[in-house]
């Protein structure tokens, strides 16, 4: 019988530690296959913050640091200066990248760092209880929110994929989301730009990749994909908002 599934080269047999739902698993998958497909898994080095991200490590058989808390852009610079023909990312998530590290991805695009970014969005502080991120929704309610966020009280979510693509040396920019088969087969082809991009030297890659945090949203797994497009869609549209012709 042909098998449906197999595990992509690169990626190691260790048991997930995700919550049931949770589509990290997801975002790594599409990661380590495209580098298999690229045929640059012994040529990659990845950055991942504190957080959910950090995980990422124990999934992927590539070279692998932990940076401090939102300062994986800092530490993927060095190792891309260090190292240009390396494949370099950085792996973060919205409380890590779009809070204490906002200096850092934000210098880091307009420097034009020449590596890759993938950005877990989930609206929420995953690993630590659920606090309310500078993603989270209006109205949406987390442990630091419980009658739901408020413009008055912490303003509006912020949009880090339309704020990098106003950085000129952010030479690509997309938002994807990891909610049904068609996304993610939309969002597959973002990581490998995003890879390409690096490939040819081009300028600083950022993917934004929407996704879901069903033990902090407090909803079973299916309903939390449902939540996702209902309402994360919505107010973060998807799409492209730089990208250079060099890269279809």
């Amino acid at each position: 019988m042909k098998p449906v599934f197999t595990y992509t080269k690169g990626m190691t047999d260790a048991e997930t530690n995700f919550c049931p739902g949770c589509t990290h698993g997801i975002a790594n998958r599409l990661i380590i296959e495209t580098l298999d497909e690229m045929g640059k898994l012994g040529d990659t080095i990845g950055a991942a913050s504190i957080g959910c991200s950090v995980q990422i490590h124990k999934f992927m058989d590539i070279d692998m640091c932990e940076s401090t808390h939102g300062r994986a852009p800092a530490v993927a610079s060095g190792i891309k200066r260090v190292h240009p023909d390396k494949m370099v990312f950085t792996y973060q998530g919205d409380g890590d990248l779009a809070s204490i590290g906002m200096g850092e991805i934000v210098h880091a695009a307009a420097r034009g760092e020449k590596f890759c970014t993938f950005f877990i969005n989930n609206c929420v502080y995953g690993m630590t209880s659920g606090q309310m991120a500078p993603t989270t929704l209006i109205g949406q309610k987390t442990t630091t929110s419980q009658e739901g966020r408020t413009r008055e009280q912490a303003g509006m979510p912020i949009r880090m994929a339309e704020l990098i693509s106003t950085l000129e040396c952010a030479v690509y920019v997309e938002r994807v989301a990891l909610d049904s088969p068609a996304h993610i087969r939309l969002a597959k082809k973002a990581v490998r730009r995003a890879f390409e991009v690096q490939e040819k030297k081009l300028g600083f890659a950022f993917v934004e990749l929407l996704s879901t945090c069903p033990t902090n949203w407090g909803l079973q797994p299916h309903k939390a994909m449902k939540w996702l497009g209902e309402n994360m869609i919505p107010y973060y549209p998807l799409g492209v908002f730089r990208k250079p012709e060099e890269v279809q």
